[in-house]
């Protein structure tokens, strides 16, 4: 197999196979450069992966690519998964939800850089330039206060508002009992109100 350019794949149906394949043994196994171990692990995730991507930007196209970019990236940083941080696929998925986001944002950027023109022949009310200073500023709280929460918290919340996954399917992303994942929401959340300094 060509880790560099694999086509999209569903998962296939392993006939016979007492147990589904070990995904912590075989990102082991890629990270020393095993491309049979690589494309048993792509076969393992490429539907779920896909499936994230295309909840975030959208289009099945871009999903598509996404998921190569992801995937070619899980090729080249195997040797980082660390299990003791999370389990495999949650590291996976982490790695797709991070470049969908990312191929989101260029989409916007490039929105942008096509209406500059216009905008900066446009009058700019001053309570507009406070308000989109204010935004930012509110942006930057946010971001700063995800960086507060532990790896976990803010794992299941990105996949919970901003991959748009209900309790359940985060749950089972993160091969977590319901329960515990919506603990990991809720405490999140109120660390992020009290890391904002939001009143309840």
């Amino acid at each position: 197999m060509d880790p560099t350019g694999p086509a999209i794949a569903g998962v296939p149906s392993w006939e016979g196979a007492p147990a589904a394949p070990d995904l912590g043994d075989l990102l082991k196994l890629s990270a020393r450069g095993d491309q049979a171990a690589f494309a048993q692990l792509y076969d393992a995730v490429a539907a779920r992966a896909y499936g994230l991507a295309l909840r975030v930007v959208r289009d099945p196209a871009q999903a598509e690519e996404v998921t190569q970019e992801a995937l070619l990236e899980l090729w080249r940083t195997a040797s980082r998964f660390d299990s003791a941080l999370g389990s495999p696929m949650a590291w996976i998925l982490t790695i797709v939800h991070r470049k969908a986001v990312d191929r989101v944002r260029s989409a916007e950027a490039s929105t942008r850089r096509d209406t500059t023109y216009h905008v900066q022949n446009q009058a700019v009310d001053h309570d507009t330039t406070a308000d989109a200073a204010h935004a930012s500023l509110e942006a930057r709280r946010v971001r700063d206060a995800l960086q507060s929460l532990t790896d976990v918290q803010r794992e299941a919340l990105e996949l919970a508002y901003f991959g748009g996954y209900t309790h359940t399917e985060v749950a089972t992303m993160l091969d977590l009992p319901v329960g515990t994942a919506k603990t990991r929401i809720r405490d999140g959340l109120i660390r992020l109100r009290d890391t904002m300094g939001v009143g309840t």
